[in-house]
């Protein structure tokens, strides 16, 4: 499959939203204006590798393949191995729920979460993406995020960022964003769902840029106002042991295997 072929089969995956789960053939090659035989083909493929499954008499939906990768990637992503026993620590001093959200193009994806009460009042389950502009988890990774790629996504949601009182101009925003930078967190009051704390701190990896946000949400009813220094702090530190956490796997992965050539001509050496 050439390239410009992979990014047109991948465009119909991108498709498929909370708000829109299934697609007729038709509907497909008018939002996408492929042709008839193009459309076939590319679906021929996604439908052979699993990726989408034909309902009968409804239209085209996700397949099973997509819930196949989500196991192979609980399995092998470091930041859901390391990041599940920071979430349950979390939730464990705090009554609520710990999320893991995923930073990945533009989006932010919850990605794994950890609940401490009978009743949640988080409304981003896992696998939910979550709307940049609102929210402490998306000021706690565009506080983050390089110069030109942060005022560009400031200037995309400038209209959300003022909803919310946190600017009404670039300057403004980018000035709330440098207090987040210097607090080390964001905290934000019923900005995503109705009456929820959420207080989010950056992960990062290898890069200066964020990868992802550790975020504790609760109910305003079950929190005091006199807890949230110390909501504030255990977030901060949970996203702190796990930034340590991965690059000590980092290191652990790129150390070589005893018996590998390396220790071979070590040996030699020696």
């Amino acid at each position: 499959m050439t390239a410009g072929s992979s990014d047109r089969t991948l465009a119909i995956l991108e498709l498929f939203t909370e708000e829109r789960l299934e697609w007729s053939a038709e509907e497909l090659m008018a939002e996408l204006g492929y042709t008839r035989p193009t459309l076939y083909r590319y679906l021929k493929t996604l439908k052979r590798a699993g990726f989408l499954v034909a309902l009968p008499g409804r239209g085209l939906t996700l397949g099973p393949r997509v819930v196949e990768l989500d196991f192979l990637m609980r399995r092998s992503d470091p930041l859901l191995s390391h990041g599940q026993a920071r979430l349950k620590a979390l939730a464990a001093r705090h009554p609520g729920s710990a999320l893991l959200v995923r930073w990945y193009g533009s989006k932010l994806l919850c990605v794994d979460s950890v609940v401490s009460v009978p009743d949640p009042v988080s409304s981003y389950a896992r696998g939910r993406p979550m709307p940049l502009g609102r929210g402490a988890i998306s000021r706690a990774i565009l506080a983050w995020l390089p110069r030109t790629q942060q005022r560009r996504l400031i200037q995309e949601n400038l209209s959300r960022y003022a909803e919310t009182a946190h600017g009404e101009s670039l300057a403004e925003v980018q000035e709330n964003l440098r207090q987040v930078r210097r607090e080390g967190v964001a905290m934000a009051f019923g900005e995503v769902t109705r009456g929820v704390i959420g207080t989010a701190a950056p992960v990062f990896d290898a890069g200066s840029s964020p990868i992802a946000a550790v975020c504790f949400t609760a109910a305003e009813a079950d929190i005091e106002r006199d807890r949230l220094p110390s909501i504030a702090h255990d977030v901060r530190l949970a996203a702190q042991t796990l930034c340590a956490a991965l690059a000590e796997n980092r290191r652990d992965t790129s150390r070589p295997a005893e018996g590998d050539p390396v220790y071979a001509d070590q040996g030699a050496k020696n």
